[in-house]
């Protein structure tokens, strides 16, 4: 059995009026950012439309928010991609000695 890193932070937060304590192992300015994006999220979504019900509204946010996760991935993996091709661009221009091939 592999032993689990213990959470070294446990953080209130309050989500749609609910109080959550969210163990992490990332600082409470993080986790008390990440909930209020989810906050903010889901009250959009309640403000744009009829939709009464808030565990409606967290699905849409989750998607919604995952999709933000998603196209971010997308990104860095072309900025990566546009980073690696102008590294192979110049390593020809370095000295030798500066050149890792």
């Amino acid at each position: 059995m592999s032993a689990k890193k213990q959470a070294t932070n446990v953080v209130k937060v309050s989500i749609l009026g609910d109080e959550y304590s969210i163990r992490s192992d990332a600082s409470p300015e993080h986790t008390r950012a990440v909930a209020q994006h989810v906050d903010s999220v889901i009250r959009q979504i309640m403000s744009g439309s009829q939709m009464v019900e808030s565990h409606k509204a967290a699905i849409l946010a989750a998607i919604s928010i995952t999709g933000e996760l998603f196209e971010a991935r997308e990104t860095g993996a072309t900025l990566a991609g546009s980073m690696q091709r102008l590294s192979n661009e110049i390593r020809p221009w370095l000295p030798p000695s500066k050149r890792k091939d």
